[in-house]
């Protein structure tokens, strides 16, 4: 008995049984499931050698390695939603956002030294993997602190490196993800360090500052030292060159620069005021005489505006600023 390609889909949905055909109906087009269906209502009985045969090609189909023309995607979402209902919707999600992970995308923002600890062990093809997907720079600082003996090995393991599958990739990661997370070393960053402690001083107002510093002389001194040499206070702008002071001019608000200028020293006034033009410069004297008693929190809160101005100015690049204490000055 010779049948057509719709004539065997036919029997082998019959064969399969309701559950199964319900799902693969889904994925013909509305001619196809006529057509079979024209098929499937015509049919009474089917011989069982015939089903054993259509059953037989289509597993060969499978054991010869031939392509089978199927819309999977579609495919296994119509299964799970005939499966888990609503729960469908949250398992596809999840399966999604598997599928679109970046392999060691986590891994990068380990310390070197940390991450060097963890793999030198590891075997050099499974280093080699891991720090090409690192950038350059990174790769290089995490193979400088590997053993010696195995540098030169895993570079040549790099550049032999041709195609990895994605799985193998996404195992590797989620092994060394949970041994980072394990041992509490996962996304470590520096958070402070005596600069970050010297940028909150310098926030405060100045009883406090006094108050914490003094305190911190008592109990760590060689700390202490080091973060008043981080540090940048109002009388700092005498250190800075005139080029940098009509820089950071630019950008301070005049009324917070009288202000300011009202609890200064006479030598920095005379500095700022060198740096002004000849009218704003007699403009600000006059109204600095003409200035009344101010409070003292006013006249810190206008100098530390200023302060953090000349912080931000040094972060876009446009100035450089020396240390609040003693020792060696950058030239700007």
């Amino acid at each position: 008995m010779e049948l057509s390609g719709p004539q065997k889909a036919a029997a082998l949905m019959v064969s399969l049984g309701k559950d199964v055909s319900s799902v693969l109906l889904k994925n013909f087009t509305d001619e196809e499931i006529k057509t079979i269906g024209k098929y499937l209502t015509e049919m009474s009985t089917i011989p069982g050698d015939v089903v054993e045969t259509i059953l037989k090609e289509f597993m060969d189909n499978f054991s010869n390695n031939k392509d089978v023309p199927v819309v999977g995607e579609k495919f296994f979402k119509d299964v799970l939603a005939q499966t888990y209902g609503e729960k469908a919707e949250q398992l596809i999600e999840e399966i999604e956002e598997e599928k679109s992970k970046t392999p060691f995308q986590n891994i990068r923002k380990v310390d070197s030294k940390i991450l060097a600890t963890f793999v030198q062990n590891e075997h050099p093809q499974t280093i080699a993997i891991i720090l090409a997907h690192l950038d350059q720079k990174k790769a290089a600082e995490v193979l400088s602190l590997l053993r010696e003996d195995i540098q030169a090995e895993v570079v040549s393991r790099i550049a032999r490196l041709e195609s990895v599958q994605n799985d193998i990739l996404l195992e590797i990661d989620k092994i060394l993800e949970e041994e980072l997370l394990t041992r509490g070393t996962m996304s470590q960053q520096k958070l402070g360090g005596a600069q970050v402690a010297a940028e909150i001083i310098n926030c405060l107002d100045k009883k406090t500052e006094e108050i914490v510093l003094s305190q911190l002389e008592e109990e760590q001194a060689e700390l202490a030292e080091e973060i008043r040499k981080l540090m940048f206070v109002f009388e700092d702008l005498l250190k800075l060159d005139d080029r940098s002071i009509r820089t950071i001019l630019k950008e301070v608000k005049n009324e917070d620069l009288i202000l300011a200028l009202k609890g200064a020293s006479e030598e920095l006034r005379n500095k700022i005021f060198s740096n002004l033009s000849s009218r704003a410069a007699e403009m600000i004297k006059e109204d600095l005489e003409a200035m009344g008693p101010v409070k003292l929190s006013n006249v810190e809160e206008a100098q530390q505006k200023i302060i953090l101005i000349v912080r931000n100015l040094e972060k876009e690049g446009k100035i450089v600023i020396g240390g609040g204490g003693e020792g060696d000055q950058l030239v700007i």
